[in-house]
């Protein structure tokens, strides 16, 4: 064909067809994203009875998620992973398996790196308290850099046997054989350790987020490149696998890594013994100074833990007091406010040391929100530092070593350029909207199920006039005294008066705030069942917008020629993250062992993998891995943080877990009802050949 025959389009029918083109895309992200949006925003209005508290701000990160979306999987297919498909073509032809092998490290070690998703296990441990979880305190706050090679290390081991297993054309049954045994004796060696047991859920979760929007379409197009390349076209499908190694390495790495640093961390013991003086020594092995030290216990202790530190002496009254001025309150409480402090932290007696004014300072303080170009370009950084180091990983690979070169250099770049764009607004959208709206209706879950009133605020009234005091009486004929305070819409509203907050020397009368439960003390199981279902709700709609999960589902229904339809891959996925969230939740509010929740599912998919085919096996174990991305963490993170903060658990972690394990069963289940139907519909066109 000659190379000058071009077909010329007119400027107005271009623009035409990518208007239409970029419709579609638009419109597809929508409905990926709409499902979760209003199953949120619905729950929180029509159960929980509150309206999200910056309406605006959320609605403006949900529309650039969507755009976000758009930009990044478009990005995926243009660029990244043709370009990972290329040079996994390539590599065994010009290199050996040794060369293989540390190819599959470096990619694996820098996509972990790279992970958005790894960054945000930081996130929980600014719940984890010292005294609680020592060891998980020291591997979040003291040692991240440490956790985060080891996270890393176990991914690229994981890609590099992926690679093996390719080059030889080994089936992925027998590392699932061999792995999850390991792994589960592993994690009921630590259980039996008080310090260890609060890192097993850590390890499992660390597993689930290096699998996510740049590590799976990297890994899964250099794995179907390498299967190519060794000659098994006619089952391109065994190139999956490699995204179920990279969740099962990092999960032993972090507890091998729990065990090594285990000795030199003190036991678990209440607040106020860790923080005594007696004590000292102990903490400050957690601790860079004593400064350190008081931070934390004015930030996640309580008053005995306070007075404890500080001993005897004036020294207690007067560093609460000192709270009134805005640099050392900085110093001590870092982001947290004021009022957050009075009213889930401090006792009668500290907020009684502090003066008025300050006080009523706090009742009106809020967090400054992060503007959004700030956000914008914190975000803009994250995505060049996850993009470009493994894009130009790949290219001096293909370039320099390979001896190849693009086949189509401008669908590169614009991919490339997408990827960058679209993550960076992806993930300021996810902050500045899901995440936000994620937590407030965690943070209220617990009123679903409590049959008791909740605090949420405080007033203090000084001078107050005891003549402004009514009585009501109840059922019973008993007086109860009560107030009018005006609400913000002007209407009068009756307030239950206290007598015990009324002190008559100083006419001061502080008035709690409390949100009644949304169901009696009779029908906290219905509750409870809101609850599930919530979390149930989240992991499935929340899933249905994960871009790792939709590129994943378009390559399986590529490589299977139709037979296996992206759109029920998707759907198996989103079903069994629903059910991990839900057992996530259950974990949570009754405080069960993460590894007893683990283990059934994974004995259980060990039956199910021997049951299925080869090629179908990669893909679910494969999709397990990918459930956990960009969408999905700061979700999921923000419900059990919310839930978790409210109950006063002790780590929050284990639910990205659950989420991980349950989409493998049910994909894997979705994989045989396939067979079974394959199966029959061959049965029955052979008789009907027969007849």
């Amino acid at each position: 064909m000659n190379r000058s025959a071009r077909i010329h389009v007119s400027f107005r029918a271009a623009l035409s067809l990518i208007g239409r083109y970029v419709r579609l895309r638009i419109t597809e992200q929508v409905k990926s994203v709409a499902f979760i949006v209003l199953y949120l925003a619905a729950f929180q209005i029509l159960v929980l009875g509150t309206a999200p508290s910056n309406a605006f701000r959320i609605s403006a990160g949900i529309a650039m998620v969507v755009f976000g979306l758009t930009l990044f999987l478009e990005g995926l297919i243009l660029g990244l992973m043709p370009l990972g498909e290329r040079v996994g073509l390539k590599l065994p032809h010009r290199a050996g398996l040794g060369l293989v092998i540390v190819f599959g490290l470096l990619l694996g070690v820098g996509s972990t790196l790279a992970e958005p998703a790894v960054a945000a296990l930081r996130v929980l441990g600014g719940t984890v308290k010292a005294w609680e979880a020592p060891l998980l305190f020291h591997l979040l706050e003291n040692e991240p850099d440490k956790l985060v090679l080891a996270i890393g290390v176990g991914v690229g081991i994981a890609v590099a046997a992926g690679m093996v297993r390719l080059y030889f054309g080994l089936s992925i049954k027998p590392f699932a054989y061999a792995l999850v045994p390991l792994l589960l004796a592993v994690s009921i060696y630590c259980a039996l350790n008080d310090e260890l047991a609060a890192v097993i859920g850590l390890a499992w979760d660390a597993g689930a987020v290096t699998t996510g929007a740049v590590t799976v379409p990297l890994v899964v197009a250099l794995g179907i490149g390498v299967s190519r390349a060794i000659g098994q076209q006619e089952g391109a499908s065994s190139g999956f696998g490699i995204v179920m190694l990279a969740s099962a390495f990092p999960v032993l790495a972090v507890l091998v890594l729990g065990m090594l640093l285990n000795p030199a961390v003190p036991e678990a013991m209440p607040a106020a013994e860790f923080f005594s003086q007696e004590r000292r020594e102990d903490a400050l092995r957690l601790f860079a100074s004593e400064d350190a030290l008081l931070r934390h216990v004015y930030q996640r202790g309580d008053a005995e833990a306070r007075k404890a530190f500080h001993g005897e002496g004036e020294n207690y009254h007067d560093t609460v007091a000192s709270l009134a001025e805005p640099e050392k309150r900085r110093t001590l409480l870092g982001d947290m406010t004021l009022s957050h402090w009075l009213l889930h932290t401090a006792s009668e007696e500290e907020r009684a040391v502090l003066p008025v004014d300050a006080v009523r300072t706090a009742e009106v303080e809020g967090i400054p929100e992060q503007p959004v170009l700030a956000v914008l370009i914190e975000e803009s950084a994250g995505a060049l530092r996850s993009v470009v180091p493994l894009t130009g990983l790949l290219l001096a690979a293909l370039f320099f070593y390979l001896r190849d070169r693009v086949r189509y250099s401008d669908e590169l770049v614009l991919g490339i350029a997408l990827s960058l764009v679209g993550m960076a607004v992806l993930t300021s959208g996810i902050r500045m909207g899901l995440a936000p709206l994620g937590d407030e209706v965690g943070r209220s879950l617990p009123r679903v199920f409590r049959g008791t009133p909740t605090e949420e605020g405080r007033i203090l009234f000084e001078p107050f006039a005891l003549e402004h005091v009514f009585y009501a009486y109840g059922p019973d004929g008993e007086p109860m005294p009560h107030f009018y305070l005006r609400a913000p819409d002007g209407t009068l509203r009756p307030e239950p008066f206290t007598p015990e907050n009324y002190d008559p020397e100083t006419r001061r009368y502080e008035h709690v705030v409390k949100r009644m439960p949304l169901f009696r003390a009779d029908l906290t199981f219905a509750g409870i069942g809101l609850v599930f279902l919530f979390a149930f709700g989240l992991g499935y709609g929340s899933t249905l917008a994960e871009p790792a999960l939709r590129a994943l589902g378009r390559k399986v229904e590529e490589i299977s020629v139709g037979t296996i339809k992206s759109a029920g891959v998707v759907r198996a996925v989103s079903l069994g993250v629903g059910l991990g969230l839900l057992v996530g939740v259950a974990r949570i509010l009754y405080d069960l062992p993460t590894v007893w929740l683990l283990a059934p599912p994974y004995l259980l998919l060990l039956v199910l993998t021997w049951r299925s085919e080869e090629d179908f096996a990669g893909i679910a174990w494969d999709c397990g891995g990918v459930t956990t991305g960009v969408v999905t963490v700061p979700l999921v993170m923000a419900m059990g943080l919310g839930i978790g903060t409210e109950l006063g658990v002790v780590e929050g972690f284990g639910t990205l877990a659950m989420a991980s394990v349950y989409p493998i069963v049910t994909v894997m289940v979705y994989g045989l009802m396939l067979q079974a139907w394959q199966r029959r519909s061959i049965q029955a066109v052979e008789e009907g050949h027969d007849g």
